[in-house]
């Protein structure tokens, strides 16, 4: 693509960005680790905690060169059933209870709970999810990647949380597994030449899916800028060694390949990648970015990359080096199913009478692995918690999120008690002020303002 019209892509994709961003929309994400913790025991020793804390301050000193800032600052730890939190430090309002040399409280009703960061009560906090993971390498990953997120926009980079539909595609799948397949030989590479053939690979298989799809390497970019770097930052700090890291990376994707959908997740696991990759030649690289970078061009020229002009053929023939035929009919398999769980979809928030509720300030959070691109009429997240000027609703069974993010669809109401409306999987806690009603030129329900 030229640089004219990558401009022109860049240009339209961030129109859409610009018009979510002015709807005060603030995202919150689930980290790869809340499943991995499910079912855990959620009690954790008083001392676990300051444990926590010292560990990532540690680790965070160890790597101030990486980009010449401690990454520790303001952090919360909190358990997710009971909302009560831990702090290393004061809040301003003074809510907070000194315990020893941390703090804690509850958090309010109103905040989502997340692997995120948050501005909450005068400071920007870095928030994680208890239990955290047993392996403390893991543990400070974590830590360290959401420890990223709150000190991201002085570092210059705008927090980005975009959607990748392309990559819930057959061949946008395709494409982005046989990259990540080149990826796993590159890292168990032994020599420099077995390397750079693999990291070609890679980037041709990502080339060749940017061209299949229009404005998905803008896209893409955004997301690695922000999540895929966040993940390179938890990876340096986490103190492991070349084996350990190699079979972290090794891990991470094979589980990644379970994940239902790869389109908001796909960034954890191949930027770290590239960037670990290039870390032994340039340790500064990482300081050399900006929130502008387009990562591809910068590391295939890094890595010393010449990319083959004829991607489509290239692409189909060195595929077979990384299971191309079982990932190919896999994928099919999945594009059947995919279009009757879509048609299902269709049917219940946009062709059934439903409930449609239009944001006015809102805050989410959900899980990213799992959630549906519905063709033009949106995305469907099967767990999805949002609160708003309305109110609270809490998803469990699928929800149809708007493509410029101003309205959510849920099936129609079924129980009302009080103020607290329930359906097939939600349940809306509605605030003072609001009543729900039947649109009489649709059936549909409505939210109003009284």
């Amino acid at each position: 693509m030229s640089d004219g019209k990558r401009l022109s892509a860049q240009c339209d994709f961030l129109k859409e960005t610009n018009l979510i961003m002015r709807q005060t929309v603030l995202i919150t994400l689930f980290f790869l680790f809340i499943q991995s913790v499910k079912g855990q025991k959620h009690d954790i020793p008083n001392d676990s905690i300051s444990i926590f804390f010292d560990e990532i301050k540690t680790a965070s000193k160890k790597n101030t060169d990486l980009w010449n800032k401690d990454l520790y600052g303001p952090m919360i730890l909190i358990n997710p059933q009971t909302r009560e939190l831990f702090a290393n430090e004061p809040d301003t309002a003074g809510l907070l209870k000194r315990n020893g040399d941390r703090y804690s409280g509850i958090l309010p009703d109103h905040i989502n709970i997340a692997n995120t960061a948050v501005n909450w009560n005068g400071k920007r906090w870095a928030m994680i999810m208890l239990p955290l993971p047993q392996n403390k390498q893991n543990r400070i990953n974590l830590l360290a990647h959401e420890s990223f997120h709150s000190i991201q926009p002085v570092l210059g980079f705008t927090l980005h949380n975009v959607e990748n539909n392309h990559l819930d595609q057959k061949d946008g799948r395709i494409y982005l597994r046989l990259e990540l397949e080149a990826l796993k030989k590159a890292i168990r590479s032994t020599s420099g030449k077995e390397l750079k053939k693999h990291l070609t690979h890679a980037f041709t298989f990502r080339k060749y899916r940017h061209s299949l799809y229009k404005n998905s390497d803008t896209a893409e970019n955004l997301l690695e800028l922000n999540e895929g770097i966040a993940e390179f930052t938890g990876v340096m700090v986490s103190g492991r060694n070349k084996a350990e890291a190699a079979a972290w990376f090794l891990k991470g994707i094979d589980d990644f390949f379970k994940n239902p959908t790869f389109v908001r997740s796909f960034a954890y696991h191949t930027t770290p990648v590239y960037g670990y990759l290039l870390y032994p030649k340039d340790k500064n690289w990482n300081k050399t970015i900006t929130g502008d970078t387009d990562l591809t061009r910068y590391f295939s020229k890094a890595f010393n990359i010449n990319i083959p002009n004829d991607l489509k053929r290239t692409a189909e023939n060195i595929s077979g080096h990384y299971n191309g035929k079982v990932i190919s009919k896999e994928e099919t398999e999945r594009e059947e199913k995919t279009k009757k769980r879509i048609a299902e979809y269709k049917l219940k928030f946009i062709s059934q009478p439903h409930f449609e509720i239009k944001f006015e300030k809102m805050n989410v959070s959900f899980d990213p692995r799992n959630i549906m691109p519905v063709e033009d009429k949106g995305t469907v997240y099967p767990n999805i918690r949002v609160t708003d000027l309305w109110g609270i609703l809490t998803v469990e069974n699928g929800a149809l999120m708007s493509p410029n993010w101003d309205k959510i669809s849920i099936s129609s109401p079924v129980q009302t008690e009080g103020r607290k409306i329930s359906g097939d999987g939600w349940v809306l806690e509605l605030a003072e002020g609001y009543t729900i009603g039947k649109d009489g030129v649709n059936g549909n329900y409505k939210l109003s303002k009284n």
